[in-house]
């Protein structure tokens, strides 16, 4: 298996939970601590298709008072203007991510992670 990636904030509980679950298995991931080191929209991309998500849309943390403010929900906005929003504010990136090769997953619920292991 290739070594794992986690994207991961430490003060959100399923992203803590994502590392438990793999830790417990023996896993140890490289922890990416995006809010620290954003992803550039280049590496956006790539999470992108290796998600498999048509859209960086599908990325975003709608919830977040941030992306209201940021008026993301506008569908005028292109990829490009979704992606710069991200990389300038990593905490509209969905998370936790956990990548393994050429394929990733969003670890909502946590045991999603799981299912890139088996």
């Amino acid at each position: 298996m290739t070594d794992p990636i986690l994207y991961h904030n430490p003060r959100c509980s399923k992203s803590r939970g994502a590392l438990e679950l793999l830790e417990a298995r023996g896993i140890a991931p490289r922890v990416v601590h995006y809010l620290d080191t954003p992803p550039s929209a280049d590496e956006l991309r790539a999470l992108l298709g290796k998600l498999g998500y048509a859209s960086a849309r599908q990325l975003l943390r709608s919830g977040e008072a941030l992306y209201q403010e940021l008026r993301l929900d506008d569908p005028a906005l292109d990829e490009a203007a979704l992606l710069a929003a991200m990389v300038a504010n990593p905490r509209l990136i969905e998370r936790p991510i956990l990548v393994v090769g050429e394929r990733a997953i969003v670890g909502r619920p946590s045991e999603r992670v799981l299912e890139l292991l088996a």
